[in-house]
């Protein structure tokens, strides 16, 4: 098990990116959260096991239907991370 963190860009703000990556990484059993960050990207902090990891950041370039992704930044994430999957 490993945490990463995916920084998204593009149009990634409202249009329901983080309530969607909540769903698709609690479908993938991964555990963390998502965010906006001020200047118009989405963070997600995910836990968990490889493959759903790497399925978490195809679904991230893609994203719901009115997102409009440009670039997703995969680094090593060190920090807590809590059970379930939250958006803030």
């Amino acid at each position: 098990m490993r945490s990463v963190r995916f920084v998204v860009s593009g149009k990634v703000q409202g249009v329901f990116f983080r309530a969607s990556t909540r769903n698709e990484a609690r479908r993938l059993g991964l555990h963390g959260h998502a965010r906006n960050l001020t200047d118009g990207r989405v963070e997600v902090i995910a836990h968990g096991g490889d493959e759903a990891l790497r399925e978490l950041e195809q679904w991230l370039w893609q994203g719901p239907p009115a997102a409009q992704v440009v670039e997703v930044v995969r680094t090593a994430h060190e920090g807590e991370v809590q059970q379930g999957f939250f958006v803030f």
